[in-house]
């Protein structure tokens, strides 16, 4: 919220603005459809006039862009929720509530981290080695709440075996992509539209991955999960190559503002 907006202290038969300004600090650009901000938690009858609908995160704007080599801030957009009809009911002199204003978006986390595959590993062989398999960690992130952190890699004989971790690591909840966000500050939602990522694994060399879990979504447990995937390497030699995560949600994050309103002096 921008500083003063809404003042902490308001008289009722007066408007209520709250000035919201909202920043895509992640590698992905957010449409309109994409994200959406609502009010919630106060007394619509003493809070009129609208205050509570959802509005998009890039309103007036077109899409959020996300950080990039030209736009290094990434992009942002200032909401403004307003109320022209604030009044007490007869007899009560203050009302103190708490704002609290959800954001419920759709996001996309990219990582391509490079991991080494040896068929001949436990082998006696005369050749050079270019890489030795090991873990791979993903200590930078993502630009995104939800980020692979890091890539265990073992070899069983010929077949690569790679252990993916995921992490809620921007301090709000995950949500399947297939929930409703235009309502979410308002809306009942499901258990199973929790904590729920939805996942593709694949890597340039083209040779099929055999993931699990098998429907496609890993579910998060205390903010981490974990993806299975395994593969037989064709090739007699050591080499590198690129693994390309995709993970799909939705994200909701809340933050609050208290305001008290008074009756206005006769």
């Amino acid at each position: 919220l921008l500083q003063n907006s809404p003042p902490p202290l308001i008289y009722d038969q007066n408007e209520l603005i709250a000035i919201l300004e909202v920043n895509n600090k992640g590698n992905h650009d957010v449409l309109p459809q994409e994200c959406f901000v609502q009010a919630t938690g106060f007394d619509k009858n003493i809070i009129k006039g609208g205050f509570d609908l959802p509005h998009s995160c890039s309103e007036n704007q077109g899409a959020l862009e996300g950080k990039n080599v030209y736009n290094v801030e990434g992009g942002s957009n200032q909401i403004e929720f307003r109320s022209t009809d604030v009044s007490l009911p007869g007899g009560v002199f203050d009302y103190t509530t708490t704002l609290n204003f959800v954001s419920c978006y759709n996001y996309q986390t990219l990582a391509n981290p490079v991991v080494c595959v040896d068929p001949l590993l436990y082998q006696v062989t005369s050749q050079q080695k270019n890489c030795i398999p090991k873990d791979v960690g993903m200590g930078g992130g993502q630009g995104a709440p939800v980020g692979v952190t890091y890539v265990g890699v073992q070899m069983a004989g010929g077949k690569a075996v790679f252990n993916i971790n995921i992490q809620n690591v921007g301090g709000g909840r995950v949500l399947s992509n297939y929930a409703d966000i235009r309502n979410c500050g308002e809306a009942s939602l499901e258990y199973t539209d929790l904590d729920k990522v939805a996942y593709t694994v694949h890597w340039s060399s083209g040779i099929p991955l055999n993931c699990k879990p098998l429907d496609g979504f890993v579910r998060l447990n205390n903010n981490n999960g974990k993806i299975v995937c395994s593969a037989e390497i064709p090739s007699t030699y050591a080499y590198e190559t690129p693994l390309s995560i995709t993970l799909d949600y939705n994200y909701i994050k809340s933050f609050t503002k208290q305001v008290k309103i008074v009756d206005t002096p006769q």
